[in-house]
């Protein structure tokens, strides 16, 4: 079960789909080493109409029916000397379209935020069995919205220098 959007609504969508756009077209969109070749040619496009009509889950569902992930994904030997073929998890397609969907989510609710003059605060938008005590701790804190959204367009929300709620954390944000 993806996350509850609070704020994803007619704007919020529009807001999303102008970020992916400019994603598609600067060729920056978040391409996963778990898709295979027709799934690299898909994701964008999935990615727009789960934004425009539909959400993380139903994007999730596509990458599954549609067959768009790879069964085994090349990784660096743990031991070194090279690769090792290893099992994509069968997360993957959950993990990527939560984490994808949430981004432009949250790039769209930056927007807002700015424009309106308004907070983005963090907030529990899925239960997880076991939180991690640093998400807990990001719950109720607020971000500026300038700097967040600046971030999201430069690092796609790999490995971003700011505190912010990370793909499986079940955070995201909220206008406050």
């Amino acid at each position: 079960m993806g996350l509850s959007y609070l704020n994803l609504d007619t704007e919020t969508r529009n807001l999303m789909l102008s970020e992916i756009d400019l994603d598609i077209s600067d060729m920056s969109i978040y391409i996963s080493s778990y898709l295979n070749e027709h799934g690299v040619h898909e994701w964008p496009n999935l990615t727009r109409l789960a934004a425009e009509l539909h959400n993380d889950d139903w994007l999730a569902m596509q990458l599954n029916n549609q067959g768009l992930l790879l069964t085994q994904h090349k990784r660096r030997n743990p031991r070194g000397g090279g690769f090792t073929l290893a099992k994509v998890p069968i997360t993957a397609a959950n993990t990527l379209s939560e984490a994808q969907f949430n981004l432009y989510y949250i790039r769209a609710l930056a927007i807002r935020a700015s424009k309106e003059g308004a907070k983005l605060i963090v907030y529990r938008a899925k239960e997880v069995e076991r939180p991690r005590p640093e998400s807990e701790l990001l719950i109720g804190s607020s971000f500026d919205a300038v700097k967040l959204l600046d971030e999201l367009r430069i690092t796609k929300g790999v490995n971003p220098a700011s505190n912010i709620p990370l793909p499986n954390s079940g955070l995201t944000f909220k206008l406050g």
